[in-house]
């Protein structure tokens, strides 16, 4: 089996019985790191991350299923990853996003709603010479290549 879906099994089983959080990647990477990121609707604690690492770690040893040195890390994706999966869209409502789109566009705008086939943002159009219109436009996840969430300091 591979590592990255025996690890997903190994995961899902874990979080199984809880449900606010939820699994967002695992990538094995060739210089031996294993790379998990596991997400919450509230974000996840630094126990819940120490405890999947645990239990993934251990059955990765009983199974005998990597055959070189690697190094597991577990952690939440940063704030600056791109969205992945419509669970961490709806987790965003309300926030700023970025897009970037197959055409080449770079949109910016308040996530509103998320469907299983798209976005609709807020976003001010300022068209030349008039004053700046605040419209909501809805985007299908087919144009995007990548959404992140934009970080406000204010």
């Amino acid at each position: 089996m591979e590592v990255e879906a025996r690890v997903i099994e190994l995961i899902n089983a874990k979080i199984a019985d809880r449900e606010d959080l939820f699994l967002v990647g695992v990538k094995m990477h060739s210089s031996g790191k294993l790379e998990v990121l596991v997400d919450g609707d509230q974000g996840i604690s630094i126990q819940d991350c120490a405890a999947i690492s645990r239990h993934v770690g251990f059955h990765l040893e009983e199974e005998g299923l990597i055959h070189h040195a690697y190094r597991l890390e577990v952690s939440s994706p940063g704030v600056d990853a791109p969205l992945t999966s419509v669970r961490q869209y709806r987790k965003n409502i309300g926030r700023n996003v970025q897009l970037k789109l197959h055409d080449g566009r770079i949109r910016e705008g308040a996530l509103r709603e998320v469907t299983d086939t798209g976005i609709t943002i807020e976003e001010k159009i300022k068209e030349k010479g008039k004053k700046a219109v605040v419209q909501q436009n809805t985007v299908p996840f087919d144009d995007i290549i990548t959404t992140k969430v934009l970080i406000s300091f204010r």
